[in-house]
């Protein structure tokens, strides 16, 4: 199918453009913008930068796509963002490109789901089949894994992970890694169990979500300092695959610590 574009749309000549792609009024397009196959724009989307989009996806009014980042470093290097294919960015959405304080790269998964007035800052990682409920917005570096669920109104502070199949609630402000497959509520965030509902929903076993949930209260809920419960976790839950996913992550923990537990707030 041909590609089709409004005639009050500017789309620069040297923009790339896949098959079946429409663009609606009023859009911009810039020269170093890659637009996969069958992708719509609705109206008053701008795309600037050395963005790409994947196939299938759609743009709703008023998205910005690719301008510079809100970084004082930023000095007009070619850095990129990259969205996957069968994404829906809603209105007022934006996203930006990353730095050479970094990778250079924002990198925006496949089946992403942004909703109104959503925020995805430089440098960034988010991962597949992500949610983003209205104006979640994330800091600089930030790194989202797959499945994850963002509250409307939910904040990541810089440089801060969230696990593959976690929640942050609605109004959480996240200021430190928050596990695979937990549930992160609060200013400041804390803890407060595994995200059993999402994990249900997403064909997880029963055992196994009894198993993190076991693991949940080891970790967080144990005597001890958290050392020592890492330590008993490890032993306890040592052939448990998504034990072993919620290790690993920990491993790797950066300069934000941990997300701990909430007092007095059971599984």
């Amino acid at each position: 199918m041909p590609v089709t574009i409004h005639p009050t749309a500017i789309v620069n000549e040297a923009a790339k453009l896949g098959e079946d792609v429409r663009i609606g009024p009023f859009c911009t397009v810039g020269p170093n913008v890659v637009i996969d196959d069958r992708v719509t724009l609705h109206s008053h989307v701008v795309i600037e930068g050395h963005t790409s989009l994947g196939a299938d996806s759609e743009v709703f009014p008023f998205a910005v796509l690719g301008c510079p980042p809100q970084h004082t470093r930023f000095a007009r290097e070619a850095s990129t963002l990259e969205i996957g294919h069968h994404c829906v960015i809603r209105e007022h959405v934006t996203m930006h490109p990353g730095t050479a304080i970094d990778s250079m790269r924002t990198v925006v998964g496949n089946h992403g789901l942004f909703l109104v007035a959503s925020h995805v800052a430089h440098d960034c990682v988010v991962g597949d089949h992500a949610i983003f409920a209205n104006n979640a917005s994330l800091g600089g570096h930030a790194q989202i894994g797959s499945h994850v669920m963002m509250g409307g109104f939910a904040t990541v502070q810089q440089w801060c992970r969230v696990g593959d199949h976690a929640m942050v609630a609605s109004q959480t402000a996240v200021d430190s890694d928050v596990i695979p497959f937990g549930i992160a509520v609060g200013n400041r965030a804390c803890l407060t169990g595994i995200n059993v509902i999402g994990l249900g929903r997403r064909g997880f076993s029963e055992d196994s979500i009894t198993a993190l949930r076991g693991l949940y209260r080891t970790l967080f809920r144990g005597d001890g300092v958290f050392g020592d419960r890492l330590v008993a976790a490890r032993a306890a839950f040592a052939e448990n695959d998504e034990a072993a996913q919620v290790f690993e992550f920990l491993d790797s923990a950066g300069r934000n610590g941990v997300c701990q537990a909430a007092q007095r707030q059971g599984v």
